[in-house]
């Protein structure tokens, strides 16, 4: 068991992130990958933590942060082939700080077929190598850790997004004062906002595509999808 401190998880988008038999592998146990693992393992998915240092493999194994780890050189084909990396789900290639290794391993992953593979970057210009040799996703940490605490600074009331892509977004927030005792219909959030109202609700207790009469209470929170822009421009 890990002895790390626990984080919490709003209650709506976990709920979108059911428990199932997904696996996951991540090259690169770093600060980041270390904690790449940490969250999926606790929220109970089977993770394969590698790193070609011993001492960060064994450390995750020690705090309990993976289900399996294993060292091995990650820009060997055949060592991803003989620990299984190639049969996963998922790979997050988590050594964004060597770019060599990182475009290597990833292209590797890529002709190897993995399904999906999210990469970790160091610069704009790493990043898109990483596209352009195959990574379905890439993660530039510092950059988007500090567009979250603006966002967090700015919009207190948000309290977590899910970017579908650059322009739109699911967001779990807190209802604002103004909506309080108003129902669904008379918020008119798709004429002034052109945003959808997926669901209304408190801890893990929410009403699913809840119908336009459903008036909004204090403590509720509420969840809508739509552009980003628009979001924002809802009131505090």
């Amino acid at each position: 068991m890990s002895n790390s401190i626990e984080r919490p998880v709003f209650s709506f988008f976990r709920n979108l992130r059911p428990i199932s038999t997904r696996q996951f592998a991540v090259i690169g146990l770093g600060r980041f990958g270390r904690a790449v693992c940490e969250t999926l393992h606790r929220d109970g998915y089977e993770v394969l933590g590698t790193d070609i240092n011993e001492k960060r493999v064994a450390d995750v194994i020690s705090a309990g942060l993976v289900a399996h780890a294993v060292v091995l050189d990650s820009t060997d084909p055949l060592a991803l082939k003989e620990a299984g990396i190639f049969e996963f789900d998922t790979v997050i290639v988590a050594i964004g700080n060597y770019l060599q290794e990182s475009i290597i391993t990833t292209l590797s992953l890529k002709e190897a077929g993995v399904l999906q593979i999210v990469a970790k970057a160091s610069s704009d210009v790493h990043a898109k190598l990483l596209h352009k040799v195959g990574a379905d996703r890439v993660v530039l940490p510092e950059y988007e850790a500090g567009c979250s605490l603006a966002r967090r600074l700015t919009r207190p009331g948000i309290l977590d997004r899910f970017d579908l892509d650059p322009l739109h977004s699911i967001v779990e927030m807190k209802v604002p004062g103004s909506f309080l005792g108003k129902t669904i219909l008379e918020l008119r959030l798709r004429s002034d906002y052109g945003l959808n109202v997926l669901a209304v609700g408190q801890a893990e207790n929410f009403d699913i595509n809840p119908t336009p009469d459903r008036r909004l209470n204090k403590g509720d929170m509420l969840v809508v999808i739509g552009n980003t822009q628009d979001i924002d421009r809802l009131p505090l």
